[in-house]
């Protein structure tokens, strides 16, 4: 009679904003420790959590790879079908007896698309684990040598892909991510605004670029960009 194999764990490994050092010692050891490394992309080449997972951990070149191809949509049944498919194919390695590490850049909990993929692992029944990361945001202040927060401070983190005019007129500082197709009209808002912005693209990666206003903001900015927004008070504070 064949033995039943011990079902393998399923990591959810942040690998930080960009930068390779700014990837945890924990996060290493994970991938290091794994044997099949999801990508949350159709090719490992393309994928940049792998490619950043690559420069501090050479080991990751020797892993087997799962490829989890992500549409970029908002259609929630596309999504949905997506996620589910994903997850399914992670389970199936898992029952293999593998332990696997998805890959997501940033922190896998601010707006990480392997988080859907993850919890659907844990409701099939799969053992997961959550290893946390450098948020984009915190390495963005550093990189503009500025605090986010201080004092009393409030700090609101807007998804700039959808609508952002009331999120603006909340108090404190508030954080663009995710703009993507969206730059121009995230742009153009800011511009309209009287406050401080201040940003960065590519945050630790080649192509890095630093905003120090509106209108300074390219507009191929894109997916990789973050951005602080202050009013002036606050910008004064902040430095």
């Amino acid at each position: 009679m064949e033995e039943k194999r011990e079902q393998g764990i399923l990591y959810g490994v942040s690998v930080g904003p960009g930068d390779p050092e700014l990837m945890t010692i924990k996060a290493a050891r994970i991938i290091r420790q794994a044997q099949v490394l999801a990508l949350p992309h159709e090719k490992k080449e393309a994928c940049v959590a792998y490619q950043i997972a690559r420069q501090a951990v050479p080991e990751a070149e020797e892993k087997e790879i799962l490829l989890i191809p992500m549409p970029m949509t908002k259609d929630r049944n596309i999504l949905e079908k997506s996620h589910q498919e994903g997850a399914q194919r992670i389970f199936q390695e898992m029952e293999k007896g593998k332990t696997v590490a998805l890959l997501t850049l940033g922190d896998v909990a601010v707006y990480s698309t392997c988080w859907y993929l993850y919890r659907r692992v844990k409701e099939m029944g799969g053992q997961g684990r959550l290893i946390s990361g450098v948020p984009s945001f915190c390495a963005a202040a550093a990189r503009l040598d500025v605090s986010l927060v201080s004092g009393s401070q409030e700090l609101h983190i807007l998804p700039a892909s959808y609508q952002i005019e009331e999120g603006l007129k909340l108090p404190g500082v508030k954080v663009l991510m995710k703009t993507g197709s969206r730059i121009g009209a995230v742009k153009a808002l800011l511009e309209e605004e009287k406050c401080s912005v201040q940003g960065v693209k590519r945050c630790g990666m080649e192509g890095e670029e630093i905003y120090r206003s509106a209108g300074e903001i390219s507009q191929d900015a894109g997916y990789y960009s973050l951005f602080i927004v202050r009013d002036e008070k606050e910008e004064k504070e902040g430095r």
